[in-house]
C-alpha cells in the first residue's frame, strides 16, 4: 500500500509531486497519450496545425522507436514531447529500476530523433509509486485535471465534445489519446477523439481559451 496507493492518492488527489493544473486565466493544455500511431497521429497533427494549436504528446518509447518520423514531425510542428515510458505497463507492477530503465531508454530514443532530451513524464494511467517521487528528479511529472474516457469508442465524438465543453475551465490539462492499442482501449477510439476535436477546438477558441504546451503552462504557473 505504501509503495503504490499512498503515492497515487498524494499525486492524483493532492497534486503532490506532480503538476496537474495551471493557474493562468483562459489557458488550457491538450495532452495526448499512448502514441504515436501511424494512422491517427498524422490526422491529429493535421487538425492541430489547421487550428494553430500546440499540444503535448506523452509517447510510448517502443512506439517512438517504430515511428521516428512522427516524433520528428511533432517536434518540427512545435509540439512538446514527453515520455510515457518504454512500454505501457502499470508502475505498480514493475520494480523501480525497471521503470527507470524504461524512462532512460525512451528519453534516449526521443533525443536521438529530435536532438533534445525530454523533461516531462506521465506514468501510464497516472499510477505513481513511491519511487516516482525520488528516482526521476530530471523529469517533471504531469497528470491532468480533465479526462473524458476517450480510450473507449462508446459515445462516439459526441461524448468527447460534451465531456470537454461542458466541463473545461481555465488551467485545465486535458487528457486525450492518439492510439487505441493499449490494454483496455478500443482500437478505433482515437477516430472519435479526432472527430470530436474538430468541434472542440473551434469552440474553445470562440470562448477565448488559449491552448498551450505543458512547459508554457508551467512557466506561467510558477
Amino acid at each position: 500500500m505504501i509503495y503504490a496507493i499512498i503515492p497515487y492518492m498524494l499525486s492524483t488527489w493532492a497534486g503532490v509531486g506532480a503538476f496537474k493544473k495551471g493557474k493562468r486565466e483562459n489557458e488550457i493544455a491538450f495532452t495526448f497519450d499512448d502514441g504515436p500511431d501511424p494512422i491517427y497521429t498524422p490526422e491529429l497533427l493535421d487538425l492541430l496545425k489547421a487550428h494553430r494549436v500546440k499540444a503535448t504528446f506523452f509517447v510510448v518509447g517502443e512506439r517512438a522507436e517504430r515511428y521516428p518520423a512522427l516524433i520528428k514531425r511533432m517536434h518540427e510542428e512545435g509540439h512538446l514531447i514527453g515520455v510515457h515510458n518504454y512500454i505501457h505497463h502499470c508502475n505498480w507492477l514493475m520494480y523501480p529500476w525497471t521503470i527507470k530503465k524504461g524512462l532512460d531508454r525512451s528519453a534516449n530514443i526521443i533525443e536521438g530523433i529530435i536532438g533534445e532530451k525530454p523533461k516531462f513524464y506521465r506514468p501510464p494511467w497516472g499510477m505513481m509509486n513511491i519511487f516516482d517521487f525520488v528516482i526521476h528528479p530530471r523529469f517533471h511529472t504531469i497528470l491532468w485535471s480533465l479526462m473524458v474516457g476517450d480510450w473507449k469508442s462508446k459515445g462516439g465524438a459526441e461524448k468527447r465534445v460534451r465531456g470537454i465543453l461542458n466541463n473545461v475551465k481555465s488551467g485545465d490539462i486535458i487528457l486525450l489519446h492518439d492510439c487505441g492499442e493499449t490494454w483496455g482501449a478500443d482500437e478505433d477510439a482515437p477516430h472519435y477523439t479526432i472527430e470530436g476535436l474538430k468541434i472542440v477546438l473551434q469552440e474553445v477558441h470562440s470562448r477565448g481559451y488559449h491552448c498551450v504546451r505543458i512547459d508554457e503552462m508551467m512557466n506561467h504557473h510558477f
